[in-house]
Parts: structure tokens; sequence; C-alpha cells
């Protein structure tokens, strides 16, 4: 069951588990509590690298999740409310910190993730995921991701296209083409 929230300005699409969503951003969470740069910014750019590169290379949906284009960059439409069932149970915890110069939320997990609803490969390609990415602080990750194809071609505040991804500049791709 997914949990309606009235300030989601996404539409639920049928492949959209919630709680797939919500265990697969607690994942994430735990496997970046020591990484002082991955406050919320950071983590949204994760999860959208994370899902729209394993769409790249697999042509499905790792979470299914929605995107939309902001200014800072790609965000998760369901991430407050997955943050706020994620508090409500004890799962993890909200901090604010100053990073640099910066105001930062950040999150912690108070307990290990459920990771029933990934296979041992899905697990192996968002720990890839989080390696490559977690090393960017906000703006450099918010730079980059404007530069990937979904987040262009999007209109502002609107849905990222999970198929646009085909069209990558070489440079943000992850899956090898063969030359045609």
């Amino acid at each position: 069951m997914n949990p309606k929230h009235t300030d989601n300005p996404c539409e639920e699409s049928s492949e959209f588990d919630f709680n797939k969503f919500k265990h697969f951003l607690h994942y994430i969470i735990s496997k970046t509590n020591n990484h002082g740069n991955v406050g919320k910014t950071v983590l949204f750019k994760i999860l959208y690298f994370t899902d729209f590169n394993y769409y790249e290379l697999f042509e499905e949906k790792l979470s299914g999740e929605t995107y939309l284009k902001y200014p800072y960059g790609p965000a998760p439409c369901d991430f407050d409310v997955a943050i706020i069932a994620l508090k409500e149970e004890g799962s993890i915890k909200e901090i604010e910190s100053n990073y640099g110069i910066y105001r930062q939320i950040k999150y912690s997990s108070n307990s290990e993730p459920d990771t029933s609803k990934f296979s041992k490969e899905d697990l192996e390609f968002i720990d890839q995921s989080i390696s490559t990415y977690s090393k960017f602080n906000a703006t450099k990750i918010s730079d980059y991701s404007h530069k990937d194809t979904p987040y262009v071609v999007a209109e502002d505040f609107k849905e990222l296209d999970y198929e646009l991804v085909f069209y990558r500049d070489p440079s943000l791709s992850v899956r090898v083409y063969d030359d045609e």
C-alpha cells in the first residue's frame, strides 16, 4: 500500500512499490552514515543515478520511483513520505548539522535495512553506485546531474523520463553501446 501525501506532486505508477523504495532509501542511508558530505541533496542524486543507471543497463526499473526536475537537480517524489515513515518506525533519525559553511540535513540509520526485495546483484549494483556518487559534495553532484539527458530535456518541476537514458552523453552513460 502506498501512503498518500497531499503535497506529493507525483502520480503513482502501477509499477511503483512504496515499501521497496523506502527500503532502498534506508539501505543507502545505512551505507552512507559515515559520509560527512552525504546530506539530503547528495542522497537525492545517489537515488536518482542508481535508479536511472540501473534502467540504462537492465531496461527495467529498480525502485520504480518518479523523479522531478528541480533547480538543484533531480529529486525523488516519495522521499519525504518515505523519510517520515522511516522516522516513525525508528529506523532512521534526521540530523541538522553544518557542512562547511552550509546547513545540511543528514540521516542516520538506527537499524539494519530490510533488503528482502533486492537480489544480491541489485545490492551489489546499489553498493557500486553509492561508492561512485557518495564522493561528490552537493554542489558537484548537482552540477553533474544537470548534464544528464533525462534532466536536461525535462521541463522544470516535471517528471524525468527513464527512456532518455538511452540518449545520454557518453560521459554519463553506464552502458557500452555497439557502434552501428
